[in-house]
Parts: C-alpha cells; structure tokens; sequence
C-alpha cells in the first residue's frame, strides 16, 4: 500500500520531535500519536467492540502467541479471520509471540531459525521461527503484523545483546521476504520490525539503521519496560527513534504510563499499547488529569461525582461513590465501566496530543499537563 503514512505536522516550534500523521490500513485509517487497547484473547477484557467505538478506539491488538494456542489460528482463519471471529471491524495489530517467548524463559530455547518453547497452557513442544509468525498472521488477517525478534532481558551482557541484535535483524529480513513472497504486502497489509539494543546505544542505532535499509512499512522499538528504570527505558527510545525513517509509522510496544507516553511522543514516538488501563480497572484504579485514584479507598463511599469532569462516555453517569461499590463488591459491571473509563482516558489523551501538536504548542502543554498529574498522584501517596 503505497504512501500508507502521513505526516502531517511536527512540533519544530517547541524543539520537540512529537508527530501528528495518518496510517492508512486495510480496515480503516489511524490518526498518531494512537494509543491501541489490547484485545491479548481477541477480546480486549470487559469491553465490548461497541463500547471500544463509542470512546474513540481506533485500532487494536491481538495476541499471536496466544490465539495460535487457542482457539489456533487455522479455526479463526476458517471463520473469517480475527475481525470475523471478534466482531472488531476496525484495524487490528498482531505481535509475534516473541515477548511471551521472553517471558517464559524457561520453557523456551532460542535457536538460529527460531524459538522452541513449551506451551504454558499443556506443556506441548511447539516452535515460532519467521515462517511460522507470518503463516500465523496471515491465517489471522491482520493489518499490522509484526516480525519475530529476540528480546533481551535487563540487564544484559553486551556479547548477548549484539547476538540477538544479530540474530532479529535476519529473522525480520526473513518475514518480510515472506510476506512479500506470499502477497501479504501486495494486499495491502502492513509489516513492522522491531528494533532492538537493550541499554547499549550503539546496538540501538546499529539495528534501527539495518532494518531502515530493509524498508519496513513500519517500525517498532521493543525491548523496553523490560524491568530498567524509567529514565533508562526513555533513553532507549531516544537513541532508536532518530535512526528510524521519518516517513513511516513508529511505535513503542507493551508501555505506558499517561506521563510516558507523553515523553515518548516528544521523542518522536507515533503508536502506544499497554494492558495497564484495564487491568488497573479490575481493581477500582481510574486514571485522572491528577493522577489515579483507587476507588476502593473509603473516602469515595459517598462522593457523587464523576470520576473526572470532561469525559463524555457512558461510565460518566456513574458516581464515585456507585463505582466504588461495584469495586469494592467485586462486581463484573465496575470492571467495564472502569476500564471503558481508563480506555477512554488514555484514547482521549492521545487525541489531545493530537490537537497540541498541529497548533504547535505541544512542547509547553505536555510539560504543563505532566506536571499536573505527577502533582496529583504525589499529594495522594504523601496522605
């Protein structure tokens, strides 16, 4: 799909490298900076597709790993697909089952053609390599597929690093053939590599750089939020994202908080995802312009209002005090309405972005709206 991406403005004025663009897909376009809600078990938890609409959600996320275990991706691809088969006619993203391979490292052993791991669900053999991560996305239909890569843990020796560097730079090179081979490309859907690196700046630019060469439709900076502290993981991002093509979409995985996220549109930073907003939900915390709030606490027992003002969605009829009691009663409705709430929060963000970066103030605004909220959440840990 040719000229796929769009930018449309940037923040030269405020000396920032935040992006306003447009990415077009088989199912819809995107407006970025985008923060995508995650739908791991082709369900994004508590949420229905009618209510991801209604609070602006413009693309989602489905999990590889995962739909390959169950149901497989063989059924979903006989069903129609995953839009099908979730009832999500929107765009969809797909990542490769490489970070929950990193993520059950004892059960997995990282080979030059793949990874075998064990199945966490029944303990069975099975093996991801780039042929086997493309096949997956394609029987699952997504729009945005990304490549298979090595994530290296934190910290982590240099030796090691540079090997899986290495190793993840022949691996996406292998998918996009693939893909290009099979008329994945060709039918408009898109392809992202993942740039690794760890902590090592060099290794960073070095596989940005490599995998420019390689012309991916797109690009992902992974291996961050991987345990290192927060000025560690921004500084990874900064050393990557100057080495990515400026005429395709970037997109960091699996973060963040409102305020990171923030920080990482000024470091040039287009799409977003985390599971964090509902999965605080399930246990009454909402996110506010000052910072979060846990619902559970006894001081909402009777507070009538909204969880925060200027939020039209259907969660803002309720009061504090009646999502408390969902809360604190463990009932099912308080995780929809909380996570619809925290959904809509950080989607509402992203479009206030949005609008600061095209008027061109989006260096002082964020640093202003940041400073809020770190506030708010300080005054409520000091009491």
């Amino acid at each position: 799909m040719p000229d796929h991406f769009q930018l449309l403005a940037t923040d030269t004025a405020g000396g920032t490298a935040a992006r306003r663009g447009r990415l077009r897909t088989r199912h819809g376009v995107i407006e970025t900076p985008i923060f995508m809600p995650v739908g791991t078990q082709g369900t994004v938890k508590a949420v229905t597709p009618a209510q991801l609409r209604e609070i602006g959600a413009q693309i989602i996320l489905g999990n590889t790993y995962h739909l390959n275990l169950r149901p497989t991706s063989e059924l979903i691809r006989d069903l129609g697909g995953l839009h099908t088969f979730m009832g999500w006619d929107g765009p969809i993203l797909t990542d490769s089952g490489g970070f929950q391979v990193f993520s059950l490292a004892k059960l997995r052993d990282i080979r030059e053609d793949g990874i075998a791991f064990q199945s966490h669900v029944d303990g069975a053999k099975l093996f991801l390599g780039p042929r086997e991560v493309m096949a997956i996305q394609q029987n699952l239909g997504s729009d945005i597929a990304m490549v298979i890569d090595e994530c290296p843990p934190w910290p982590c020796e240099r030796d090691a690093c540079a090997r899986a560097v290495g190793r993840s730079l022949r691996w996406a090179k292998q998918c996009r053939d693939i893909a290009a081979d099979s008329g994945f490309l060709a039918a408009g859907h898109h392809v992202f590599a993942i740039a690794q690196g760890s902590t090592f700046d060099d290794l960073r630019r070095e596989a940005a750089e490599s995998l420019a060469a390689l012309d991916f439709p797109g690009y992902a900076v992974g291996g961050v939020s991987v345990g290192e502290p927060e000025p560690e993981m921004l500084k990874q991002v900064g050393a990557t994202t100057p080495f990515l093509p400026a005429d395709k979409p970037r997109y960091t995985m699996g973060l963040g908080t409102p305020p990171q996220m923030l920080k990482m549109i000024a470091l040039g930073v287009d799409m977003f995802d985390c599971v964090m907003p509902t999965r605080v939900a399930r246990n009454g915390l909402a996110f506010t312009p000052d910072g979060p709030i846990n619902l559970r606490n006894e001081k909402y027992r009777a507070d009538p209002r909204p969880i925060c003002e200027g939020l039209d969605n259907y969660t803002a009829r309720f009061s504090r005090a009646y999502l408390r009691h969902l809360a604190t009663t463990n009932e099912m409705l308080g995780g929809t309405l909380l996570s619809m709430h925290n959904l809509h929060f950080f989607l509402d963000l992203m479009a206030q972005a949005r609008a600061h970066i095209e008027a061109g103030d989006y260096a002082g605004w964020h640093r202003a709206w940041i400073a809020r909220y770190e506030a708010g959440a300080a005054e409520r840990t000091a009491k």
